[in-house]
């Protein structure tokens, strides 16, 4: 650790420093900055970091780490004004919570914080974090920038798409996708369909949300090649007295067109939000967006029920066996049980035999007929295009546009987006 600036001989650069009232009580900071950095870093307090940087020794410094206790809370004023330093001079600043509340949280962001980690630290989390602020682009900002017009700088890929097209016909839809046994495909079809959606139209292409709400086995970041974000876990347990400009903090943006409310980076039980939390998190997102594609856990919680009553399409996927059957039918006696709009349900059939495949056209059938519903989407079976597209983060569309599976989905998506503008010329 390089304490005491001044008083090096010899000074190495000092690429990054700790920020705090007290370093000594943050100890998980300190061994996870020498683990990064080495020698290369140097613990201040709130007055020294804000001289230091006017001092030639900060040339080659890159970020700061602010650890902000609840005590600090009170008085936000000197945390904002070495934030609006930082920026005024292209340095990066990460936030190290420690028992911050939500809102104090928002406002450090708010006043243009890159990023920020809960403290005590995950393991990899300080990693995580210098290396999103080392991928994003540098963003200088004038000190006479206005504090409310302060952003967090992103790359292209992750920052969330800032022009958001009025909602049709003033209302939003809802898509809800879960999959009825592992491996079906309930992944793959909400990231592929929110990104046709989403460039459906070149000149007035929807805006989408896609919220993976898979809790313990969200694959949507990795499919998109997109970071998990710690403020994600904050906000999942703050999400009733969380606004718009909050909410938009949490996405990420892929290609600038589509928004994503990734899932959290660790483990959580899926408890962990109820059904509360999960109303406030759909009426934030109708709010802001033309098209919400929840990508839901396999299993029933106790807000599959919320999802269910809001969607406007509840997509299940499954595929030809009796692991999907069986689950299908238990799926819909629990929903009828409960009284439960089944109607929305819309049964997805992945790796569906083809046209010339007559016999597995008839087990398709006789699938229905036992289940008493319409499998009305059928998907092929797009091969290995699937899994090299999402191990190289890209929908189907882009590294593999001829693929069958990829022209399916563009298919459902034309017919969602032509019934979307004709129920907005019927409500005109």
């Amino acid at each position: 650790m390089s304490s005491g600036l001044a008083l090096r001989s010899d000074p190495a650069p000092i690429l990054a420093c700790t920020v705090s009232t007290n370093v000594h009580h943050f100890d998980l900071l300190i061994e996870d900055m020498e683990a990064e950095l080495g020698e290369a870093w140097g613990d201040l307090t709130f007055d020294e970091a804000r001289a230091f940087l006017d001092q030639p020794e900060a040339a080659d410094l890159r970020f700061f780490a602010v650890a902000v206790t609840s005590e600090d809370a009170t008085d936000l004023g000197q945390v904002g004004e070495l934030i609006r330093a930082c920026r005024a001079r292209a340095v990066r600043t990460v936030i190290v919570a420690h028992d911050l509340t939500p809102a104090a949280l928002h406002e450090l962001l708010r006043l243009g914080a890159d990023d920020f980690v809960p403290y005590p630290l995950a393991e990899g989390a300080l990693h995580d974090a210098i290396g999103r602020m080392r991928d994003a682009k540098p963003a200088a900002v004038s000190a006479a920038t206005p504090t409310d017009q302060a952003e967090p700088a992103e790359t292209e890929k992750t920052a969330a798409p800032t022009k958001i097209a009025p909602r049709m016909g003033g209302q939003s839809a809802v898509f809800a996708v879960q999959g009825l046994a592992g491996g079906t495909g309930a992944s793959t079809l909400a990231v592929n369909l929110a990104w046709e959606l989403a460039t459906i139209d070149k000149q007035k292409a929807p805006s989408v949300c896609l919220m993976d709400l898979d809790l313990q086995a969200g694959t949507v970041s990795t499919f998109l090649d997109l970071p998990r974000r710690d403020m994600v876990i904050e906000l999942l347990h703050d999400a009733q007295s969380m606004d718009a400009d909050a909410f938009r903090q949490a996405l990420l943006g892929y290609e600038g067109k589509l928004s994503v409310f990734p899932a959290p980076p660790v483990l959580l039980p899926l408890d962990v939000i109820g059904p509360e939390e999960v109303e406030a998190l759909l009426n934030l997102a109708t709010q802001c967006f033309d098209i919400v594609i929840v990508d839901m856990p396999h299993t029933l919680v106790m807000w599959t029920e919320t999802v269910l009553n809001r969607a406007d399409v509840y997509f299940a996927t499954m595929e030809m066996d009796m692991r999907s059957a069986q689950n299908a039918m238990r799926f819909l006696r629990a929903l009828r049980e409960e009284g439960l709009p089944a109607e929305k349900l819309n049964f997805v059939l992945n790796r569906a035999p083809g046209i010339t495949d007559l016999n597995g056209k008839s087990r398709v059938k006789k699938l229905a007929e036992s289940l008493g519903v319409k499998i009305s989407t059928q998907l092929p079976d797009g091969g290995k295009a699937v899994a090299q597209a999402g191990d190289h983060g890209e929908p189907l569309a882009v590294t593999a546009k001829k693929n069958a599976l990829r022209r399916e989905i563009a298919k459902l998506a034309d017919g969602l987006h032509k019934a979307m503008l004709g129920d907005a010329a019927a409500a005109k």
